[in-house]
């Protein structure tokens, strides 16, 4: 087991699908604001600005661009995030699944609507793990997780977020997208220091508030995947797309693009 994990953050994880990590970043604070600097500078193809007209901040977030960003990818290499991922999820080997910077500048009202990760992405499996990491004072600015939420039975509709529309086709297939406040549901969130880190599982109902701190709210996510991590289609492009990637139902994720960064 990782220095930085009991054998409660295991058990906590994987009963609740969520559980804080304290500094699994804090080595690689400065290394991974000056990525994001780099990031927002030269954004990627997939960046988007998540407001509407008339709405105050800015609320930027992009993926998938580790391989272009130095920093990143010296992060994802070489911390301790691999192995502590290994330990959480269970699993004997864990692969890159993607990057993703959100920052929302002061003065921000716009909170991160409510959702799962999974619905989005075109992998099946239980052996799953994001890594949300603020590289600033989180207080009244974080993440929010619902406790076993990915335990449910039925998924929560994927909606996009500035259109208000359904992801897919297949709304059926999903539940209606909860409002977990009003329903009474186990919410955890935390005040952060630089270099924590909020692990959770693909499936795990989650959202965050919006900025009227007055400091900036920068944050690193990082998406990793182990040993059941399979290829599955759904009913339209997923987000991330991942164009021209050629896997088949069933497949393990292409390692080339893919590739494994802690093997036990």
């Amino acid at each position: 087991m990782h220095q930085l994990l009991t054998q409660e953050h295991i058990d906590t994880y994987q009963r609740d699908g969520v559980v804080l990590i304290k500094g699994l970043f804090k080595d690689s604070v400065d290394s991974i604001r000056s990525g994001i600097e780099h990031n927002m500078k030269e954004p990627g193809p997939y960046a988007s600005e998540n407001l509407k007209d008339g709405e105050g901040g800015r609320f930027f977030d992009d993926y998938c661009n580790w391989t272009r960003i130095p920093e990143f990818e010296r992060i994802i290499r070489t911390s301790s995030a691999a192995e502590v991922a290994a330990d959480l999820m269970g699993s004997n080997r864990v692969q890159v699944f993607h990057d993703h910077v959100l920052v929302k500048e002061p003065g921000t009202s716009k909170p991160t609507p409510w959702h799962q990760d999974a619905p989005y992405y075109f992998v099946s499996g239980q052996q799953n793990i994001s890594f949300w990491s603020p590289m600033d004072v989180v207080k009244g600015a974080g993440l929010r997780c619902v406790a076993g939420s990915h335990d449910w039975e039925k998924p929560v509709l994927p909606t996009r977020w500035l259109a208000d529309s359904s992801f897919y086709p297949n709304d059926d297939e999903y539940m209606p997208v909860p409002d977990p406040d009003a329903e009474g549901m186990d919410i955890r969130e935390w005040e952060m220091e630089p270099g924590d880190a909020v692990a959770f599982n693909y499936g795990t109902l989650h959202g965050a508030r919006g900025n009227a701190t007055g400091a900036r709210r920068r944050a690193f996510s990082l998406r990793l995947v182990g040993d059941d991590a399979r290829y599955v289609e759904r009913p339209g492009p997923t987000s991330p797309p991942f164009p021209g990637h050629n896997m088949q139902p069933g497949q393990i994720l292409r390692e080339d693009w893919f590739p494994v960064i802690f093997q036990r």
